[in-house]
């Protein structure tokens, strides 16, 4: 026998193969054309994990779309019937349900009369999704609680059978884990898609402050913001004409009292498009028209009020840092002490 000869399954293959007709053979590479388009069109998982809850592991993902989903397997191995090992749903409509074809886990005829109201017309189908180029079905992860609600109150209505009550009990442990952690912070927690929602959200937020293009200058800060940052330090003012406009420390102030708490990591944006360009322009020339300057703006009168209302720079910035502390740091609220004497 020569080495390139096939062996074993192959050896069966090719058997087969040669057995084919041309018709067959075009037949089954058409099949293979249209499951790998199939496969193509179908939404991506972006991230994956394991929700665990008691002693119960269900496998979920997120979608590049945002939507979290929950392994239709997983639950209905929990759940579900033992049978239907090729084909998940069951045509239910020998039950009289308006939701067709049902999920294993929901197929059960003691779970019938609880469907409608717990799901109140909702599609009850399985979402087909690509995984590093194999198909899988899930479910929205929002269900869940639901079909845990449907199987608790066949329990309490006495409709199940006793071999049926250890999955009603699992329902209950499962529904007393969501009460206390959502199921979709579960799934992004399980998938680490926390990690990275934060992450667009913050680029969201950036985008909409952060101007593509400098824009024109605009007088944006009032001149009260400058005499009262004069008053708290006790300079003159208006300064002398031969000592320039203002000291030079002004300007990380600014930084510090109005870029770094308009929006979160908003200042280091600002001067990396400002380090784009050789024109020497103002920070505020970066932000955009429709959202960036409105908020610059409201900010800007909120900090000339807590100018006003401070008598040197450490009341100021106590002041800002309990009206406007940075983001990622929580408020700390002020008391008075209760032994101090009061006037």
């Amino acid at each position: 026998m020569s080495d390139n000869e096939p062996k074993g399954k192959a050896k069966g293959g090719a058997a087969r193969a040669k057995s084919l007709t041309i018709e067959q053979r075009k037949e089954i590479s058409n099949r293979g054309v249209q499951a790998k388009k199939h496969l193509a069109s179908l939404p991506k998982a972006s991230h994956k994990g394991e929700v665990k809850i008691g002693d119960m592991s269900l496998a979920c993902c997120v979608l590049e779309d945002g939507r979290r989903l929950i392994s239709e397997l997983a639950i209905n191995s929990i759940l579900g019937s033992a049978g239907g090992k090729s084909y998940r749903l069951r045509d239910a409509t020998s039950f009289g349900s308006e939701h067709g074809p049902l999920p294993l886990f929901l197929s059960s005829k003691a779970l019938q009369p609880f469907i409608s109201a717990v799901f109140e017309g909702l599609d009850l189908l399985p979402i087909e999704y690509n995984d590093k180029g194999r198909a899988y079905f899930g479910f929205e992860a929002t269900i869940l609680p639901k079909v845990c609600e449907v199987w608790l109150q066949a329990s309490e209505k006495g409709k199940l059978q006793d071999s049926q009550l250890v999955k009603a009990k699992k329902a209950e442990i499962l529904i007393r884990g969501l009460a206390r952690v959502g199921i979709i912070a579960l799934v992004d927690e399980a998938t680490g898609y926390q990690k990275d929602r934060a992450r667009d959200a913050l680029a969201q937020i950036l985008e909409a402050f952060v101007a593509k293009e400098l824009q024109p200058y605009v007088k944006t800060f009032p001149s009260e913001y400058y005499e009262h940052l004069f008053r708290i330090y006790g300079l003159p003012y208006p300064p002398p004409v031969n000592k320039g406009w203002r000291p030079s420390f002004f300007g990380k102030i600014t930084n510090e009292v109005i870029y770094a708490r308009l929006a979160p990591e908003l200042l280091p944006e600002l001067k990396k498009a400002a380090s784009k360009t050789e024109r020497k322009a103002k920070l505020f020339q970066w932000l955009t028209q429709d959202i960036g300057h409105p908020r610059l703006k409201d900010h800007l009168t909120s900090i000339v009020t807590l100018l006003k209302i401070s008598s040197n720079p450490k009341d100021f910035m106590r002041w800002v840092n309990q009206v406007h502390p940075r983001y990622g740091e929580q408020l700390q609220l002020q008391f008075d002490d209760p032994n101090q004497a009061r006037d």
